[in-house]
């Protein structure tokens, strides 16, 4: 969140709640809501890391409070800009449960992974209705469709898991 808020302030000032209306108008409802407090907190630590700095509007009677990046917040920015999001993926909750539900003897492999499929193909079908509804835009479609995208891969490896670790007796 970070990174963000210091990406959303590059171009000028900005207030705490014209941030959190930005994010919410790009992703609108895909993404859990958004708490005001959420942002707020992230511009005290951004401040107290002297990468942004802030005023108070004058005149405004509710403490409405200006953000600019510091030199340090840019530098810290444009850090992150040029380093690339790591594709590691090697953490699977899914994997890491059937292994010990296997292990402890609660429940059949098999079953844990077709419930597993049961549950990816309803989220397919959820996200296909949601790219197909037109309710969002460019940003939120992007999100949709990458998120197909890993479903079908999840999908593929489930079928790996099956043949590897089941099928094969591996894992019991």
């Amino acid at each position: 969140m970070k990174e963000v808020v210091l990406a959303l302030l590059h171009d000028g000032g900005a207030h705490g709640y014209e941030l959190k209306q930005t994010l919410d108008g790009k992703f609108g409802d895909l993404l859990p809501a958004l708490n005001t407090g959420q942002i707020y907190t992230t511009l005290a630590r951004l401040t107290r890391d002297e990468l942004v700095t802030s005023e108070a509007v004058d005149g405004d009677a509710r403490g409405k409070r200006m953000y600019q990046l510091t030199a340090a917040g840019r530098a810290t920015l444009e850090e992150w800009v040029n380093r690339p999001v790591s594709g590691m993926r090697l953490k699977s909750e899914f994997l890491m449960k059937l292994v010990a539900v296997a292990a402890a003897r609660l429940a059949e492999p098999g079953r844990l992974i077709e419930d597993q499929r049961h549950e990816y193909l309803q989220s397919l079908r959820d996200l296909d209705g949601l790219l197909h509804s037109g309710r969002h835009g460019p940003t939120a479609q992007l999100l949709v469709e990458g998120s197909i995208l890993h479903l079908r891969a999840d999908l593929e490896w489930l079928d790996l898991i099956e043949a590897r670790l089941v099928d094969e007796g591996r894992i019991a």
